[in-house]
């Protein structure tokens, strides 16, 4: 087979759509702590038959009752509801602030009998509105590595985990990386990727789409900011990737743009201009713009994410649409199916977002095969989810040190995280 599609026994989840308008402030809370109280208890059992899909108890949907949250439900009220839910949903776990809206969960889990050490956060954009989630590099360009430490201070993060997959050579990302709207890195083998929006999230296997426009000409562009796989690609290079872009393949040729003007070619590495890039291509298919007077570049993501601010790619799902879903093959990652360290990133119905990190290769904690992660994912709540770099890339950082225990003290030094940042 080429993907592998689990589906499991369900029972219903439980949520709060059905809850009338009309019910007091007070009665609400009742109603909701005892939604959460089940849908805990249910997860809890379910921790080694995986026998249920438990989604958090939910309020009505976001955009038809931010108004009446805010004015039925105070801030202290809210804050209350999501200590419950998480104290129960995530029972004889040691739980933390991180911030206000955001809870560190510790906990060892038991798969097949055997201990994992878990570290989870999950926020609460209602308790705090001012939380973002923004995905970050470790320096100014794409080839640079840090520790998560160093990055987690650099932007003043609340809480960061190591991100996408790199090129440990180099520190380049490998997968779709979009940065307040600009794109830092394009997609391979076209995988998953997580989008972030002004108020919500999405998740598909997303790729972009480059076209370079000149008032002659139009040609396709393979990708942007990738190392090179194929020599028949087209490609192109920006200031992102460092000072200079790489030699053309064999029989290929570098046309220098900036202003929206080729200002020149080479045959050999050329330096990057600030405001512009680098085509790197074969000759047969760039020397007919040459002589071109304008030059565009157009990049659109597929799917079309209109309003998008930023994408963090990572691969295989875990879980697509409320199912358990890992698509290792399809995504070229069977490689890393077997039982390691992980990190994870997901969402819940109500917008929840949920990050685990598992750590692995130790007696004490002996690593998630995928399938173990995509249903303990769906466990805790996560409608979408997908694998992010794990092994000894695995790690959490918060409240001024290390969260879980990585292979390598400190972790390795990585190319990306994800952040959670006040705005």
């Amino acid at each position: 087979m080429d993907t592998i599609c689990l589906r499991l026994n369900e029972a219903p989840a439980l949520t709060g759509r059905d809850t009338p308008r009309q019910i007091s402030v007070l009665s609400t809370a009742v109603i909701m702590i005892t939604f959460l109280s089940l849908s805990a208890i249910l997860g809890v059992r379910a921790a080694d038959s995986i026998a249920y899909s438990v989604s958090p108890p939910k309020l009505p949907a976001i955009e038809d009752t931010k108004t009446s949250i805010e004015t039925t439900i105070n801030t202290e009220q809210r804050q209350e509801l999501f200590n419950s839910y998480i104290r129960k949903k995530y029972p004889g776990g040691m739980i933390t602030d991180l911030e206000k809206g955001v809870k560190r969960i510790k906990v060892i889990r038991y798969f097949n009998s055997r201990p994992v050490k878990l570290n989870i956060i999950e926020t609460d954009f209602y308790v705090n509105p001012n939380l973002a989630i923004v995905p970050a590099i470790a320096g100014d360009t794409l080839n640079k590595k840090a520790k998560i430490g160093y990055i987690n201070k650099k932007d003043n993060a609340i809480a960061s985990v190591n991100g996408g997959y790199f090129k440990q050579q180099t520190g380049a990302p490998l997968g779709l990386l979009m940065i307040d709207g600009r794109v830092y890195s394009g997609p391979i083998y076209n995988r998953v990727a997580m989008g972030i929006f002004e108020n919500r999230f999405e998740m598909a296997r997303a790729g972009l789409d480059i076209t370079l426009h000149t008032n002659k000409n139009t040609i396709k562009i393979d990708n942007i900011n990738q190392p090179r796989t194929l020599a028949s690609h087209t490609l192109i290079y920006d200031d992102l990737w460092g000072t200079y872009a790489p030699a053309p393949p064999k029989g290929g040729m570098l046309v220098i743009v900036s202003g929206r003007k080729i200002i020149g070619t080479s045959l050999t590495s050329a330096a990057i201009p600030a405001e512009g890039f680098v085509i790197s291509a074969p000759k047969s298919k760039i020397e007919g713009i040459l002589n071109d007077k304008r030059i565009r570049l157009e990049i659109k993501t597929n799917p079309e994410w209109k309003g998008v601010k930023h994408i963090i790619s990572g691969g295989p799902y875990l879980i697509k649409d409320g199912e358990i879903y890992v698509d290792a093959t399809a995504q070229k990652l069977n490689s890393i199916a077997g039982r390691n360290p992980r990190t994870a990133i997901g969402y819940t119905a109500d917008n929840n977002i949920i990050i685990v990190t598992a750590d692995g290769r130790e007696s004490s904690s002996v690593g998630l095969t995928l399938t173990e992660l995509a249903r303990y994912m769906k466990q805790i709540g996560c409608i979408n989810a997908m694998n992010l770099d794990g092994g000894s890339s695995t790690v959490m950082y918060g409240a001024g040190s290390v969260l879980n225990s990585p292979s390598y003290n400190g972790g390795v030094e990585i190319s990306n995280a994800v952040h959670i940042v006040m705005e």
